[in-house]
């Protein structure tokens, strides 16, 4: 079928023309707006400047053709062959390129916002300065492809492979690159800002200069990344990988990284206000200095001496441990759920979700903090399910009051006097919370009739020092034989209560554990 009969037809109404063969056509600025052609051989034709607006071209041959400044907006090009193509310039708006092939295609400055490119090949392709707005890649193949400077804000490109691309300069604000390739990628100067990179593979990518402000980075893989002066605050880091990176001079104001392993990383000149420095590995790190001012303009300056890096960066976490005499069971696992879903809720602050493991006899909860300062608050609400509670907190206070001792004599360092106030006064906050909002009786109605709840305890405190200090020990915690039924009588209570002892720690043993409390 030649040109004219197929602008006759189409003028007459005609929109059906599939698998027909246009090799080497010259359809240049044709008009076949919403026109079938499904399957059609156009390899080496040319269609620059053509119309082809809503048009069907899935599985069409266009490998080498001509499309530049061609209009595609809405058509569908899924599984059609676009290799070597020349698409400069073309609208691709809203179209479908569902497991398209556009290897090494040219799509320099093309507009291709809000396509569907699932799956799609575009090795090697070329879309220097394009226009991808909320694209679909999800899984396609860009691997070898240049898109310097191109517009790719809150497009999909969950497990895209990225391997290799120049994305220098480019605009990937909001957008979902969870589990993507991107080994060895160009995002030199790029717009990450509130990308979602968790679990991407960033091994020796370059990222130097790159905005990254609130990315989401948890889990991902940054092994010898260049991160130099890229901005990471309030960014996700927890449990990256970042050894060997080079994140010198960047800015991580406030960025949340527990678990990240900087094994190796070079960290001179980061900006690092509000940053943890615990529960971070940082074996074999190369820093001379680091930025601790609110506004990163070096008004205070922290340099290191030698060995100072593991003392200032500690890998553990402070942790309240209470272990309960055994088994957790079903029921108790929704009614301890219950209780402490309500303790989070009033104090968020101080109670965070806590870890649970079980054996055959006991049952550990472990509650994981920022801040030393937040154990004895911590340990005085997480106690709060359990029979021992009261005698626990009791030590608690007792531990405190032995420290406020100290602070009347004058005899301890200006950093132990900082921690024990911000101990005393988070301690405070915490047992007038509970006055007020009486934690302990709504849980009377969930876990009163429940045994584990009044089976022995112990509670174990540990800084981030990894000191360990004993709370309090139930004196018939393993001795399964003694425990009592959980059955609460008046005459239980005389009886447990003359079986429980305080247990009255030294004074030098709890300012030994407070001397090894991390500060800043």
């Amino acid at each position: 079928m030649i040109l004219e009969e197929i602008l006759e037809k189409y003028t007459a109404g005609k929109r059906d023309f599939t698998d027909l063969n246009l090799f080497e056509a010259n359809l240049s600025g044709i008009n076949l707006s919403g026109a079938n052609l499904s399957g059609v051989n156009l390899s080496l034709a040319n269609l620059s400047g053509a119309n082809l607006t809503n048009a069907n071209l899935s599985r069409a041959k266009l490998n080498i053709a001509k499309l530049n400044g061609a209009h595609l907006e809405g058509s569908n090009l899924s599984e059609a062959d676009l290799n070597v193509a020349n698409l400069v310039l073309v609208d691709l708006k809203r179209a479908k390129l569902i497991r398209a092939k556009l290897i090494r295609a040219e799509l320099i400055r093309a507009n291709l916002s809000e396509a569907n490119l699932t799956g799609a090949d575009l090795n090697g392709a070329t879309l220097t300065e394009a226009t991808l707005r909320k694209t679909n890649l999800s899984g396609a193949n860009l691997r070898g492809a240049t898109l310097k400077k191109a517009n790719l804000s809150g497009a999909n490109l969950v497990e895209a492979n990225l391997q290799g691309v120049d994305l220098s300069g480019a605009c990937l604000e909001g957008a979902d690159l969870r589990s993507a390739e991107l080994r060895q990628t160009n995002l030199t100067g790029a717009n990450l800002k509130g990308a979602d990179l968790s679990g991407a593979n960033l091994r020796w990518a370059l990222m130097s200069g790159a905005n990254l402000r609130s990315a989401n980075l948890s889990e991902a893989k940054l092994s010898g990344a260049d991160l130099s002066r890229s901005n990471l605050s309030n960014a996700n880091l927890l449990d990256a990988s970042l050894v060997h990176a080079d994140l010198s001079s960047c800015y991580l104001l406030e960025a949340d990284w527990i678990g990240a392993d900087l094994t190796g990383a070079i960290l001179t000149g980061a900006k690092i206000y509000g940053v943890s420095r615990l529960g971070i590995k940082t074996e074999g790190m190369t820093c001379d200095w680091v930025d601790l001012s609110v506004y990163a303009d070096k008004s205070k300056v922290y340099s290191f001496k030698s060995g100072e890096i593991k003392h200032f960066f500690h890998q553990s976490l402070p942790a309240v441990k209470i272990v309960i005499d055994a088994p957790l069971d079903r029921a108790s696992y929704y009614a301890l759920a219950a209780v402490y879903y309500e303790i989070g809720k009033q104090y968020q602050d101080n109670v965070r979700p806590p870890s649970i493991e079980v054996s055959s006899r006991k049952t550990t909860i472990s509650f994981s903090m920022d801040s030393d300062c937040q154990l004895f608050a911590t340990a005085y609400m997480a106690i709060v399910p359990f029979y021992d509670s009261l005698k626990t907190q009791e030590n608690i206070v007792k531990m405190m009051n032995q420290l406020k001792l100290l602070l009347k004599e004058g005899t301890l360092e200006r950093k132990e006097i900082k921690n024990i106030k911000k101990l005393s006064k988070l301690l405070d906050r915490g047992i007038s919370q509970e006055k007020n909002n009486n934690v302990a009786k709504i849980f009377t109605q969930i876990g009163k009739s429940i045994n584990f709840f009044h089976i022995p305890t112990k509670m174990q405190l540990i800084n981030s020092s990894s000191a360990r200090i004993n709370v309090y020990h139930h004196p018939t915690f393993g001795k399964p034989a003694l425990h009592f039924s959980g059955k609460k009588s008046t005459a239980d209570d005389e009886t447990v209560s003359q079986k429980q002892e305080i247990n009255w720690l030294p004074q030098a043993t709890v300012v030994e554990f407070i001397k090894g409390f991390h500060y800043l």
